[in-house]
């Protein structure tokens, strides 16, 4: 079979068995709809249904995106790591409004999510990040994240600069790396359906008051 009639069959399929697949509904909670929707896409096999892309702004509005993954998510919003001199961090910095999209293609299942960045404090990225695999964290010390690099081997010698440093000790957090909580403002739920008649169902708020529900065409 081509590749092309593989793509189609696996499209084909995902639109036959999944298309059954609840929409959301206007008096949900959008934090446990969206919880719910993700332990569907974890039950379903996905690999990494906690990928999402991160789009941000630097100071002069010019917008970037880059895959990133959920690492917990809660009343509060939606977390995520990095180091903070990366280029995504220093576009935070100076402009703190943020968007998510998690897609999960073979579900027919798109979530939208904007609001306010802040840092999560020393004490909650630290928890996490004591939870990283060995070189995940040995890793995170090596990679001046977003900066030139000059060849493969000048970051695998920083790479074993540091495992020679932190021989026979646990890994400290690195003071320049951490996590960040959008909180978010707006949530849209899509669940894709037939002949592109899609369902979107879209929450707001202002300021932590009640979230407002409403549709949207597709």
């Amino acid at each position: 079979m081509r590749l092309a009639d593989k793509v189609r069959a696996i499209l084909g399929a995902g639109r036959g068995i999944l298309s059954e697949l609840p929409g959301a509904r206007l008096d949900s909670d959008p934090f446990e709809l969206f919880a719910s929707w993700f332990s569907t896409a974890v039950r379903a096999g996905i690999y990494l249904p906690e990928a999402m892309t991160l789009a941000s702004c630097d100071s002069e509005n010019r917008p970037r995106a880059r895959i990133v993954l959920l690492k917990r998510f809660d009343e509060r919003g939606f977390v995520f790591f990095t180091n903070y001199a990366s280029q995504k961090a220093r576009e935070l910095e100076a402009n703190a409004h943020a968007a998510l999209v998690l897609h999960w293609s073979v579900l027919q299942r798109q979530v939208r999510i904007e609001g306010s960045v802040t840092k999560l404090s020393q004490e909650e990225s630290n928890k996490y990040f004591q939870t990283r695999p060995r070189g995940s964290r040995i890793g995170a010390w090596a990679s001046r994240q977003s900066a030139r690099l000059e060849s493969r081997s000048q970051l695998l010698h920083r790479v074993e600069q540091h495992t020679g440093e932190f021989e026979g000790q646990e890994i400290p957090l690195p003071p320049f790396w951490g996590g960040y909580l959008l909180n978010p403002v707006r949530i849209e739920f899509w669940q894709g359906r037939k002949s592109r008649l899609h369902e979107r169902v879209v929450f707001t708020r202002k300021n932590q008051e009640p979230w407002q529900a409403h549709m949207l065409y597709p």
